[in-house]
């Protein structure tokens, strides 16, 4: 029953764009985006056990490149999406080689340092307004690939069937990396890295390499973590430092979707989504009241659920949406 609950979401938000009016489209784009951002994280901090707060430093490199790319090279948004991704996947080794020395707090502070640097060096980029930044040029998301066909197809303008196209990339992006989380969690690496937060000593004594596979991890984090960023300011269209490594946008509350949640579960991420939304939509208009009423839920729900809304919600019911848990081999001599 839940898993045909979960489908008929899934069928539903595929046709917001055509039922639905355009900010409606725009506000799930938001929730998509972010949940991708949320999903990434608990990755790599739910399941690697690497808390890291500077990953708002991919979101700004994958918002970067997609604008070099656009501004510098005359090429395609949606090819700038991908390369965003990968210049992120790259900036991340040196990233690695020097945080993966650190553990702990101090790891989170030095993933948090590294991403003010980058904020810094690409806030000097005289060719992408420096720190003052830059937008896309006039027309661009109108002339991506895929735009005109919709624009005929919906029978809508330029500009809904622009946001129509950048919504349907953050619903496949969002499915796209909860199916790969799951598959690679249900595997041998997966379960290997599940040890590796559990217990390092002993994930080492029956051959499960911590390093490389905590490496691995976050750079294909930092990569998804960088096409979500391109792709969120294709459809902000103005890109700043200050706007694409915002501390609040893309680490505070990515943080608090996946915390209240529940941090290493799968649904978590989505249970959290959805009240961050619900919360954001009921308390904006109250200003700082708002951001004041988000923590103090947080708080609650590590104080008394420390493995957040899902797996209370797990706990009290029995219901578990997609498990994790790995059974043990059967003898060879049962039956």
């Amino acid at each position: 029953m839940i898993r045909g609950f979960g489908l008929l979401a899934v069928l539903m938000l595929f046709v917001v764009p055509v039922i639905g009016s355009r900010a409606m489209v725009q506000d799930l784009f938001g929730v998509l985006t972010l949940l991708v951002l949320a999903l990434n994280w608990n990755l790599l901090a739910g399941f690697a056990g690497l808390v890291s707060v500077g990953q708002q430093a991919f979101v700004g490199l994958g918002a970067y490149t997609m604008f070099a790319c656009v501004i510098l090279l005359d090429v395609d948004p949606l090819w700038g999406i991908l390369a965003g991704g990968a210049v992120a996947m790259i900036v991340a080794v040196p990233v690695a080689i020097f945080t993966f020395r650190l553990s702990g707090a101090y790891f989170a502070i030095a993933t948090w340092v590294l991403a003010e640097i980058v904020r810094l060096v690409l806030a000097q980029w005289k060719a992408l307004g420096g720190g003052t930044g830059t937008s896309l040029p006039k027309g661009t998301t109108k002339d991506m690939w895929g735009v005109q066909w919709l624009k005929d197809t919906l029978d809508v303008s330029s500009s809904a069937a622009s946001d129509a196209l950048t919504y349907w990339l953050a619903l496949v992006l969002a499915l796209g990396t909860l199916a790969a989380a799951y598959v690679f969690l249900r595997s041998k690496a997966g379960l290997g890295l599940q040890a590796i937060r559990d217990n390092v000593g002993a994930a080492r004594s029956v051959g499960v390499d911590p390093t490389r596979l905590k490496a691995w991890i976050f750079l294909l984090t930092a990569a998804g973590t960088g096409v979500c960023g391109a792709l969120l300011f294709i459809q902000i269209t103005r890109v700043t430092p200050e706007a694409a490594f915002s501390v609040v946008d893309w680490k505070a509350f990515v943080i608090f979707i996946t915390v209240i949640g529940g941090v290493g579960t799968l649904p978590g991420p989505i249970v959290g989504v959805i009240v961050f939304y619900i919360l954001q939509r009921t308390l904006a208009d109250y200003g700082t009241i708002y951001l004041i009423v988000l923590g103090l839920i947080g708080i609650a729900v590590m104080l008394f659920a420390h493995r957040g809304l899902w797996g209370l919600f797990a706990d009290k019911t029995g219901i578990e949406l997609l498990p994790l848990r790995h059974l043990p081999p059967r003898s060879a001599h049962s039956s």
